[in-house]
């Protein structure tokens, strides 16, 4: 039988690397189980009094319902969530989280250099509708501009993008939410992977073109197109005049050529879902060791998903870089709780059933694996939801965990790349950063061959070391930046999973 993990001397638990059925005794305790326990999932090292406190990565996950005994299975009906550390010693690991991005030997790629100064790792032209209103209209030209062949005589072109949502309208005019959809829009039209936008409304929706115009301080640009339904004549007349446009502009778009850039222009999004309990083992801390990789080539890497870090903020606020970027998580972690309580929900309604299945007991344990996929690198700075990213290193950006509302964040921000870990299997893609997905086991990455970029599971199988995977996904990341199709690519997903972040009511 495969030896279970222990992941720290204080763990009071420990993984098992192979499925259990009762009558086994895999720690070895004179204790065998009284029923199967799955691959993933925990097992008491020893006994827990109910109400002790249980420990994993050396932290606290949960605290005891039931009296455990020595060798049973610890899960959901025996464990659940309590207080967590909010003994923030901020800056506590900087010295030690700066000695972990030392510079290295420079590595490079060859990406597509805009005005502005940022590197496209894609280069598409972006239909991004206003309103819901507009959505089928620009799906529908997008998909004339493929049938009709325009965009076969340029290669370089990568495609059409088509960002459809559903808002837009019966929306506040000011606030959160409206802020929220306005980068969204924004920051795909002007991302370093777009070569030309053309903003498509109906004409009387809340989130209007010339306001955004005005607001970004681009009236005029020649790079941005705009045109509403109702000023068009219709819906055909909107479809042709958007496929009329895209033909005028693919000749000035097709002419952006790959040169090589140094790995310091390149921004990734962090992202897991559906995990599992060896995510926080062998994907996540491996996508860290290549997060510091590339933070030490003065490279940045974007950590999302609020509520998957909630009881593992401290290990970020230890390597915060000042008391300023501590304070926007503090302040960011706050409002979460109230922002659910208000909704009736609770920051524990995480981890999902298919989670629990995997082996994630609690939000404390899932936060504590899903913080992994930042790695050692200090906290740069923490920013709202699609914020322009225009910092260096590790930076934190404020979303739900639900995966495509976080990633559209992500890539409104600036990011060029999404690497995105699970162990339960996904089929996300995204558009116009594509998605590099890891798989943290092997038989994952064996049953969903198609769908996964890269395989973990060799951590534990083949004892591949947590560095010398970060290095090779290092490589691998920039390869797909250089133009090497991601395996979400290659299935043509990515059209569907653009959704902005709502607040607020719907009116």
């Amino acid at each position: 039988m495969a030896e279970p993990i222990v992941l720290d001397p204080k763990d009071d638990v420990a993984i098992l690397t192979a499925k259990s059925v009762a009558g086994d005794d895999p720690l070895g305790l004179g204790a065998p189980l009284d029923a199967p326990v799955a691959q993933g999932h925990k097992v008491a090292r020893h006994a827990l009094a109910k109400g002790s406190a249980i420990r994993k990565f050396g932290q606290i996950i949960g605290y005891a319902t039931a009296d455990i005994a020595a060798g049973e299975h610890v899960h959901s009906h025996n464990c659940a969530i309590g207080d967590h550390d909010r003994g923030y010693e901020i800056g506590a690991d900087l010295e030690a989280a700066m000695a972990a991005v030392t510079p290295q030997k420079l590595m490079t790629f060859q990406g597509y250099r805009r005005e502005d100064g940022r590197v496209g790792t894609r280069n598409y032209i972006a239909l991004c509708a206003t309103v819901n209103c507009s959505a089928t209209v620009i799906r529908k030209a997008a998909d004339e501009v493929v049938r009709r062949g325009l965009l076969a005589p340029y290669p370089n072109v990568d495609g059409i993008f088509a960002l459809a949502h559903g808002t837009g309208c019966g929306m506040a005019s000011e606030g959160a939410g409206w802020d929220n959809l306005q980068r969204v829009l924004w920051g795909h039209a002007t991302h370093p992977n777009v070569g030309a936008a053309v903003f498509v409304g109906l004409g009387c929706e809340v989130m209007q073109i010339a306001r955004m115009k005005t607001l970004f301080g681009a009236e005029g640009s020649e790079r941005f197109h705009g045109l509403t339904i109702q000023d068009t004549g219709g819906t055909r007349a909107t479809i042709e005049a958007i496929v009329a446009k895209v033909a005028e502009l693919l000749p000035e778009v097709a002419k952006a050529e790959r040169t090589t850039c140094p790995a310091s222009d390149l921004v990734i999004g962090l992202q897991c879902g559906g995990s599992d309990g060896y995510s926080g083992i062998t994907a996540n801390p491996a996508l860290g060791a290549a997060s510091d990789l590339l933070v030490a080539q003065e490279g940045t890497t974007v950590l999302s998903e609020t509520p998957e870090i909630y009881g593992a903020e401290q290990l970020l606020l230890r390597r915060a870089v000042n008391g300023d970027v501590a304070d926007k998580l503090i302040e960011r972690i706050r409002w979460w709780e109230e922002y659910t309580q208000m909704n009736g929900g609770s920051m524990d309604n995480n981890p999902s059933p298919g989670n629990k299945a995997g082996g994630l007991t609690t939000i404390l344990e899932k936060s504590l694996g899903a913080v992994a996929k930042a790695g050692s690198a200090p906290l740069s700075d923490v920013l709202h939801y699609g914020e322009k990213i225009d910092s260096k290193g590790l930076l934190f950006m404020d979303t739900p965990g639900y995966d495509p509302v976080s990633v559209t964040g992500q890539i409104a921000g600036g990011a060029q790349l999404i690497v995105f870990t699970t162990g339960r299997g996904s089929a996300f893609g995204s558009k116009p950063a594509p998605t590099i997905k890891v798989a943290t086991n092997d038989r994952l990455y064996q049953s969903m061959s198609e769908d996964m970029d890269i395989n973990c599971g060799d951590i534990l199988s083949q004892g591949v070391s947590i560095p010398d995977k970060g290095r090779e996904m290092l490589e691998h990341f920039l390869a797909v930046a250089s133009g090497q199709p991601s395996k979400s690519e290659e299935l043509g997903l990515g059209d569907n999973e653009t959704v902005p972040w709502q607040i607020g009511a719907v009116m």
